[in-house]
């Protein structure tokens, strides 16, 4: 699948144009709707570069390929966008997926600014191609954990499917709460339905229960379960992986999705910049921009400040990463060699646990900010 990115636009085959290609989910299984966020991220950057006179006078494009979640459909895109002279590569929300597409920029030696994806080992060794502007799941899932703690949340259980992410997940937060007084109860979503999940809880004496599975399904018919179930209204529904961060959350499940904390990468306040942009991600999007169209925005913005560097040919042949100074939409972005992470980081975006505010869900209330 090939989309148009901006006003620069088709795909152009005369060299005029400085092009990344830019993986991202546009259809199922993928999570649509955070992939037409990155999108919009994305696609905005990429207009005003090239309002602000492109990349030394070239013309910057997007040449966009829909992974559906796939990995498989990942590496074949990265072959196929290396095959048409891309200058980078851009975006990916799934971590699964984002993985598989790091491991082939890597073997080919195509830089690769990964966007929103969270696992920690992104690529199974250290390389010098890879790049990511999300915060490291380790990082972030300790700052969920934090909350979890602080809010008096020590038994926990976790609804959890089978995958490389959820299981990374679990084993985050049981290693950083158990030092710590918590305990991890993990409850295997292939052998239980959302009624047997209620039973588990109240067998378990668990006061919170994190959604370590997909989205819609079966995250939507558990929340239905516990909310309606009499026995478990001391019990807190959360969701590290954001899934409630997007309007269809809220259309499917209405005043039942509130008051489920999740972690999200913004600050608590947007500087002019970001601002200025949610200003206009709000306008493209027709809704309020999760945090994942400004993380599609700034990809953009640091691989439009390292073409203009090194140059579209230069940068595959530079190690560009440790000498960016790029001044985000959520703070100034570096990028450093962190500590058990194999690609080059930034160290780190801002990172808050938030929640929909059951007075009104269609707005977002600070729980906890790391």
């Amino acid at each position: 699948m090939s989309t148009p990115s901006s006003p620069s636009g088709a795909e152009r085959t005369d060299g005029s144009s400085v092009r990344i290609g830019a993986l991202v989910p546009l259809t199922r299984p993928g999570w649509v709707e955070a992939g037409r966020h990155l999108l919009a991220g994305l696609e905005l950057a990429v207009r005003e570069v090239n309002d602000a006179g492109g990349i030394v006078g070239r013309p910057l494009e997007l040449v966009v390929r829909d992974t559906a979640a796939d990995p498989r459909k990942a590496e074949a895109a990265v072959d196929e966008l290396a095959g048409l002279g891309v200058a980078a590569l851009a975006g990916e929300y799934h971590s699964v997926v984002a993985r598989a597409a790091a491991a082939r920029a890597d073997a080919l030696g195509l830089p690769f600014l990964c966007s929103s994806a969270v696992l920690d080992a992104l690529t199974e060794r250290p390389t010098q191609w890879v790049a990511r502007l999300a915060p490291a799941q380790s990082h972030g899932w300790q700052i969920y954990a934090d909350f979890l703690l602080g809010a008096g949340h020590s038994r926990i259980a976790v609804a959890a499917e089978p995958s490389v992410y959820w299981a990374s997940g679990a084993r985050i937060l049981r290693d950083y709460l158990t030092p710590r007084g918590g305990s991890v109860i993990e409850l295997d979503m292939r052998a239980l339905d959302p009624t047997a999940v209620c039973d588990e809880l109240v067998d378990n004496g668990a006061t919170a229960l994190l959604l370590l599975v997909g989205h819609p399904e079966p995250a939507v018919s558990i929340v239905k379960s516990v909310r309606r179930d009499q026995r478990l209204a001391h019990v807190m529904i959360g969701a590290p992986a954001g899934q409630p961060e997007f309007s269809e959350w809220a259309t499917l499940l209405g005043d039942d999705g509130a008051a489920i904390p999740f972690l999200r990468y913004l600050p608590e306040r947007l500087g002019p910049l970001g601002a200025r942009v949610g200003t206009a991600l709000r306008e493209r999007l027709a809704e309020a921009p999760s945090f994942v169209a400004f993380e599609g925005y700034d990809t953009v913005a640091v691989l439009a400040d390292v073409l203009r560097s090194h140059g579209a040919d230069g940068v595959r042949t530079a190690e560009p990463w440790p000498r960016v100074a790029v001044e985000g939409t959520r703070g100034p972005i570096r990028f450093s060699r962190t500590p058990d992470i194999s690609v080059w980081q930034w160290a780190w975006a801002p990172a808050q646990v938030v929640d929909r505010d059951p007075a009104q869900p269609d707005r977002f209330r600070i729980l906890h900010a790391g």
